[in-house]
């Protein structure tokens, strides 16, 4: 029988493929309509032989067509070379392997790429070839040969290293067993590329930690001493980047050796490569996360202290530099806009988060980096870093030509930097000072802290109107952090506060205009009910609420705004009433539009953006808190109830969070209106309390458990009351984590709801989840003691002896914790049929 003949292609097809291809590269050629003949190319079977072929027997053809080929063929390959024929997926293998070593080494580079792709879908067993040619080209003594097999190990090691390090039938050694000499032994190699790719394969396995590399550790710490001081930067940086890999995740590998190493990143970290030092830099913030001992650092910090300070400077290229410059008259541009997340409500927790990066450029650099270091150093060493640090900083402010202001911006926290006459210095003085604002609050009672805070306070409201952008940001946040902690110390100063802030307002554009609603929302949460009085509301409400008309229904400024709103109705209390019903209704028919929007985009006139649903939600929450038992009139005349529940099943987290949390809030203040779809809240409630659901979302869950709690103590028919009280104890069985927080809420309503309960086994599952709450959080449960007590007195008998047990448990156990003066108070306030019926418990 004759052998199967090799494919060929056909002249035309290739000349076709080939020009295709060249249009496809050039810049200004019909993108769209060579895609689209590319794709229908694609559907004829051997359209991935014509790219391999290109590729690697494309002589004549341009190295950019080969390229394109190349490139072409990888993206192919992941998506259709399952149910490529046979013969084709043979065929691209085959022409693959003789090119690993091809001369040219864009296509040496290519073929890698593309042999990389294949692996992760054939894996080893599926291509023994592979690793057959990869090994012969490693050990021949052709540069071509070696670099092309270094080039794809490495990229197959970037993507699946763990795919090297297992047994294959047919082979006797796995692939990393036989590698991992020649990759240690390449170190030594008189080519630079070799030495890198070889490095950079090795750091790869670091996390994993074949035996291959564990049992060559001595070889490879060898190597990385010997290669610290390469002639190419690119080695350098990858021996700092394993350095900082094996101290965060082999620290006990790299002890014996850590003065040694310290030393060789200390050097590093002053290379006149930028990338070598930012990679050298990174070692300190993980030495200090991995708590290794901090003695072993000690004797570095005075050379390690002034590296990092001059580090810290200002390079001439750093895009900061021109962004500070940039004032108010220059209009904002889309990418300075960047996306917002709103954070959804959250009952029984802080939801705030500080984040400490540089809002307007979010590049790491060598600067940022070595400030980073310095500050995890400070935390470690405290005060004993002082020694060496104040004296440069001192040396630093005392410079005051116009080249040193660089330098001074490190450490400029002093008020009269406040109005320096360089933007940046401005910038980075509100920033520090908000860094301060716990100290500079705590030092009030302090002589001369009360000038301070006033200096401070004035200084940056002064600030807050900057011409330039970059500085109106950075002191309208550093106002907001100072704010936090100052709390009730700025009434006395609140009028002129809203004028500043509602001066910026009418000056701001959109960016700064976010930050803007920040910070008066975070005044509202800090001064509260002080905020209700009719000479500050005339100041800040009409502004806001002409914003408020402005904006559409689609338009997502409103966030910030909404956002912002629910803060100060939380505040105002009853004194929102005035403003709450267009406040409310706008809020409605946002949900509406949006619900509307996620089936039928057209109808709504609006694209689906859940945003709109969440901050809604959350304002109407505000509202509740906020009017109380005033919101009724506005919720009995609108389809709130409904359209809750629909949130309430969502399948967004985020959604069903924010809805679960205004379903606990409006239990509180009107639950007459939640009745008619009462079960319906309850089950879909708890159905976010199963494992999966709690693993999956736990903050939607602790609003669910809270929800429940809330619906569980109000003046319920006796049926619900029951569902509520044996749906809440179950809930407690499967996660008393959870809802443990919250017991002090419901625990006394709960228990005697508990005692209605005839003994069944549904009484016994909701008292598992009793006992299991009561064992996560014993404290928390001291004040319902009585209660407790009189819902165990409650049962007849109970017949699981495991529960029993539990309930005894219990209550022995708070007997002991009171000791018997404590519980003889807690029995003496109880009937004494009831502590007679306590006694089965042993008590």
């Amino acid at each position: 029988m004759a052998a199967p003949a090799l494919w060929q292609p056909q002249e035309e097809g290739l000349r076709e493929i080939c020009t295709l291809l060249e249009a496809h590269i050039s810049p200004n050629s019909d993108q769209a309509r060579i895609w689209q003949q590319l794709q229908h190319y694609s559907q004829f079977p051997d359209f991935n032989n014509y790219l391999v072929f290109l590729l690697t027997r494309g002589e004549g053809k341009s190295i950019e067509v080969r390229q394109a080929a190349g490139l072409l063929l990888k993206n192919n390959l992941r998506t259709t070379f399952s149910s490529m024929p046979p013969p084709s997926q043979q065929y691209v293998k085959s022409e693959l392997l003789p090119c690993i070593g091809a001369a040219n080494r864009s296509i040496r580079s290519t073929v890698g790429t593309v042999i990389s792709v294949l692996f992760q879908i054939v894996r080893v067993a599926g291509w023994i070839e592979l690793f057959q040619a990869l090994h012969k080209c490693l050990d021949s003594d052709d540069l071509d040969h070696m670099d092309g097999a270094m080039d794809a190990i490495f990229k197959i090691c970037e993507d699946v290293p763990e795919e090297l390090d297992v047994d294959v039938p047919g082979l006797s050694e796995r692939p990393i067993n036989v590698f991992m000499p020649k990759m240690l032994q390449f170190f030594q190699s008189p080519y630079p590329g070799l030495r890198k790719l070889a490095l950079g394969c090795i750091n790869q396995y670091i996390v994993v930690m074949p035996s291959a590399l564990y049992m060559s550790m001595d070889q490879y710490l060898q190597g990385l001493f010997h290669l610290a001081t390469d002639p190419s930067a690119e080695v350098r940086k990858l021996v700092c980047s394993a350095w900082v890999q094996l101290i965060e995740v082999r620290p006990s590998i790299l002890e014996p050796h850590l003065k040694n190493v310290t030393e060789l990143i200390l050097q590093a970290n002053k290379d006149s490569d930028d990338e070598v030092a930012l990679e050298a830099c990174e070692f300190w913030s993980a030495y200090c996360d991995v708590s290794m001992p901090p003695e072993g650092l000690r004797e570095f910090l005075p050379r390690l202290i002034p590296t990092l300070l001059s580090n810290m400077v200002y390079a001439d290229d750093d895009e900061s530099l021109a962004d500070a410059e940039e004032d108010e008259s220059f209009p904002d541009r889309d990418q300075d806009l960047k996306p917002r997340f709103h954070a959804s409500r959250l009952h029984g927790s802080e939801t705030g988060e500080d984040d400490d990066d540089d809002d307007a450029v979010n590049v790491w650099n060598l600067r940022k980096c070595s400030a980073a270091g310095l500050d995890v150093l400070s935390n470690v060493f405290g005060d004993d870093i002082l020694p060496t640090l104040m004296p440069l900083i001192e040396q630093n402010l005392a410079r005051t030509d116009d080249d040193s202001w660089k330098e001074r911006e490190i450490v400029a926290f002093l008020i009269p930097l406040l109005d320096d006459k360089f933007p940046l210095i401005r910038s980075i003085t509100c920033w520090t000072l908000s860094r301060y604002s716990k100290f500079i609050v705590q030092s009030l009672g302090h002589p001369n802290g009360r000038e301070q805070f006033d200096k401070i306070l004035m200084g940056l409201l002064r600030r807050i109107l900057d011409t330039n952008k970059r500085v109106q940001e950075a002191a309208c946040s550093a106002f907001a952090t100072l704010e936090e902690e100052a709390a009730e110390e700025l009434v006395p100063r609140l009028e002129v506060i809203l004028q500043h802030l509602m001066c910026a307002y009418g000056k701001y554009q959109r960016r700064n205009l976010r930050i803007l609603y920040d910070a008066l929302g975070t005044l509202a949460d800090a001064v509260g009910a002080e905020l209700n009085q009719a000479k500050y509301l005339d100041i800040f409400m009409p502004p806001l609420i002409t914003k408020w008309q402005q904006l559409s229904n689609s338009d997502k400024d409103l966030f910030p705004l909404l956002e912002c709103f629910t803060s100060i109705a939380q505040a105002l209390g009853p004194g929102f009433a005035q403003f709450a019903e267009p406040v409310f209704q706008r809020c409605i028919n946002l949900i509406q539009s949006q619900q509307l929007a996620k089936v039928d985009p057209t109808a709504a006139g609006a694209l689906y953006d859940r945003e709109f649903i969440v901050c809604s939600l959350d304002l109407l929450s505000g509202l509740a808190e906020g009017l109380g038992a005033g919101i009724e009139s506005l919720v009995a005349q609108s389809n709130l109830r409904d359209l809750l529940l629909q949130c309430c099943m969502d399948e967004a987290a985020d959604v069903r969070q924010s809805a679960l949390a205004l379903l606990g809030d409006l239990s509180r203040v009107c639950p007459i209106h939640l009745h008619p779809r009462l079960q319906e809240f309850l089950t879909v409630a708890a159905k976010q309390l199963s494992p999966q659901s709690v693993k999956d979302a736990v903050s939607v869950a602790n609003n669910a458990c809270w929800a429940i709690g809330e619906l569980a103590i109000k003046g319920l028919n006796k049926s619900l009351l029951e569902n509520s009280a044996i749906t809440l104890g179950r809930l407690s069985w499967v996660c008393p984590d959870i809802v443990a927080p919250h017991m002090d809420h419901f625990m006394q309503a709960w228990c005697n709801a508990l005692c209605m309960i005839r003994d069944d086994f549904e009484k016994e599952d909701a008292f598992h989840g009793l006992c299991a709450m009561v064992a996560a959080n014993p404290t928390g449960a001291v004040g319902s003691l009585a209660y407790i007590c009189q819902a165990c007195a409650s049962w007849n008998e109970i017949k699981s002896e495991g529960l029993h047990n539990e309930v005894c448990q219990i209550l022995n156990g708070y007997k002991q914790m009171l000791g018997s003066g404590g519980w003889e108070q807690c029995m003496s306030a109880l009937e004494p049929a009831v502590v007679q019926r306590l006694s089965r418990y042993g008590v």
